[in-house]
Parts: C-alpha cells; sequence; structure tokens
C-alpha cells in the first residue's frame, strides 16, 4: 500500500523533521548557511508576527520535503506578493509530484491571503526543475542582478 502524501503547514515540534531538508537544500545548492542563521530562520518560519512562512510535504511519518515563502508588499498591485524563497525534495522523492505539491500548495495560502501573485527563483543550472515549473507558471523574462551588503 502507498502512503498518501500530505502537505501541512511547519509546526514547533518539527524542527527534526525540517533540518535535513533544510541541509540537503543547503546542500543542492553547494552552500553552507551558518548554524545561528538557520536558527533564526527556523524561528522567523513559526512566529506569526513574521511574514514568512513554510510546510513540509510527508509521506507517512517521513517529511520528504519542505517549503519556504516570504509575503511581501508591491509596488505594482494592491495585493501582496508571495515569494516562494525555498523548495526542496528529498532526492529519493523526486519525481511523483511533491514539488508541484508543495508550490501549489504556496499557490493555494497566496489566493487564501488575498494576494496577487507567486514568484521565484532557480538557478540556470535546475534544469530538471524548470521543466515543472514551465509547466505550472511563466518565465518572466528578468535577470536577477545582487548584491551583497557588508
Amino acid at each position: 500500500m502507498t502512503e498518501s502524501l500530505q502537505i501541512r503547514p511547519l509546526s514547533a515540534d518539527q524542527h527534526a523533521a525540517w533540518l535535513p531538508l533544510w541541509r540537503g537544500y543547503q546542500t543542492f545548492y553547494k552552500t553552507d548557511i551558518a548554524p545561528d542563521v538557520s536558527a533564526v530562520t527556523w524561528s522567523r518560519l513559526l512566529d506569526p508576527e513574521e511574514p514568512m512562512g513554510a510546510a513540509l510535504a510527508w509521506k507517512g511519518s517521513t517529511a520528504v520535503g519542505l517549503v519556504h515563502h516570504i509575503r511581501h508588499r508591491s509596488c505594482w498591485t494592491t495585493g501582496d506578493y508571495v515569494y516562494l524563497q525555498d523548495l526542496f525534495v528529498s532526492p529519493d522523492a523526486r519525481g511523483g509530484g511533491i514539488g508541484r505539491k508543495l508550490i501549489e500548495y504556496v499557490y493555494e495560502f497566496a489566493r487564501a491571503a488575498g494576494c496577487a501573485r507567486v514568484h521565484w527563483l532557480t538557478h540556470e543550472s535546475n534544469t530538471h526543475a524548470m521543466l515543472l515549473y514551465d509547466r505550472i507558471a511563466e518565465r518572466s523574462g528578468f535577470v536577477q542582478y545582487r548584491r551583497a551588503i557588508k
């Protein structure tokens, strides 16, 4: 019997399930976020006063994916936007529609909150994920520029 997939908002008792996925995401993008930054991120994701939120994808009692999102204002619409900042599915769980379900979770969150748009970035080398993204969203054509402020 195949266990059904459930997408549920992150809760305070799920740190042990979230952290390996968060580290897996960092490994995928070849980065190492400092533990103190991850601790602040965890705190913000759970704080109802913060514009951040998260959900985990569960197959039975195993967390197999995560999504982080940030609600923010826009100068272009009266409704807020939702930035889907982080999306990760465990390598052994990929190909089963979990990424799509996590994105749809964010779409529904945005819809329920009266937001006007969901948007996200991915690395140009993430071509496998882009096959999904091209089916469920539109490419904006914008190029990202950034500069770290130290």
